[in-house]
């Protein structure tokens, strides 16, 4: 399935160069570098500045990781959507899941780089469990996690799950007085997750593909600047998927 499915400029906008590296995770003179190779179709302004299209991108970036994707795991069961799913959905659950499969992140080894940012998720928060995690048809993983011994979940214990369903932060102040989380086991089992805030974390084309989210066993409230940072870390998260997805589509080119 191709990024590329914009049809008009409003939906397909021109991007500057420095647009363009950050779209992909690299630095602005690799970006200059594919320019001048032709790798990446571009046009000069009157002014003598590059500019490309959006589609044009995210295509470059779909070909440098599609030779990275495994496709044992492309073909796997949780990358499919379930027919009958007992949690909550986004309106494009098969395009997400393609997302996620996309990364060529799940069940990696831990990385500093996300470990860093869970690390300051939590200080940030002042909570003692922080994650990054990813969501399949059926499971919840967690490609850094602080403060739990757990490495995933079943998808129908995600808090995540309902996160993704929306734009901003996700703030669950005491799960034990919400309806949709009172008979959670995570709520009710040894892990006694009480307060919740998870922020999406999306792909290029837009899908989210997991969280950044903070936990207590106790209830609490996040002020603005909290709230701000953690905003600021999930844009650092992203920016790191999409670093690894064009460096892992490298070293398979």
């Amino acid at each position: 399935m191709s990024y590329q499915n914009a049809t008009t400029p409003t939906d397909d906008p021109t991007l500057t160069t420095r647009d363009a590296a950050r779209l992909l995770g690299i630095s602005v003179s690799t970006a200059q570098k594919w320019i001048e190779s032709g790798a990446l179709v571009s046009w000069k302004t009157p002014g003598g500045h590059r500019r490309m299209r959006q589609s044009a991108v995210l295509a470059l970036l779909e070909e440098r990781t599609a030779l990275a994707a495994d496709p044992l795991q492309a073909m796997s069961p949780e990358l499919r959507p379930e027919r009958m799913p007992s949690y909550p959905v986004p309106d494009d659950e098969a395009g997400r899941l393609r997302a996620v499969g996309r990364t060529g992140l799940l069940d990696t080894p831990a990385e500093p780089a996300f470990d860093r940012i869970t690390w300051l998720a939590g200080l940030i928060a002042g909570t003692p469990v922080s994650l990054i995690t990813l969501l399949t048809s059926q499971r919840q993983w967690f490609k850094s996690h602080r403060g739990t011994g757990l490495s995933q979940t079943p998808r129908e214990w995600a808090f995540c799950g309902h996160a993704i369903l929306g734009d901003d932060i996700m703030t669950v102040e005491d799960a034990r007085n919400d309806e949709r989380f009172r008979n959670n086991p995570l709520v009710t089992g040894h892990e006694h997750l009480v307060f919740y805030a998870g922020c999406p974390l999306r792909s290029p084309d837009g899908h989210a593909l997991g969280t950044l989210c903070v936990i207590d066993n106790a209830p609490r409230r996040l002020d603005e600047t909290q709230k701000e940072g953690l905003r600021a870390l999930a844009d650092i998260a992203e920016d790191e998927i999409r670093l690894y997805m064009t460096e892992r589509g490298r070293r398979w080119a």
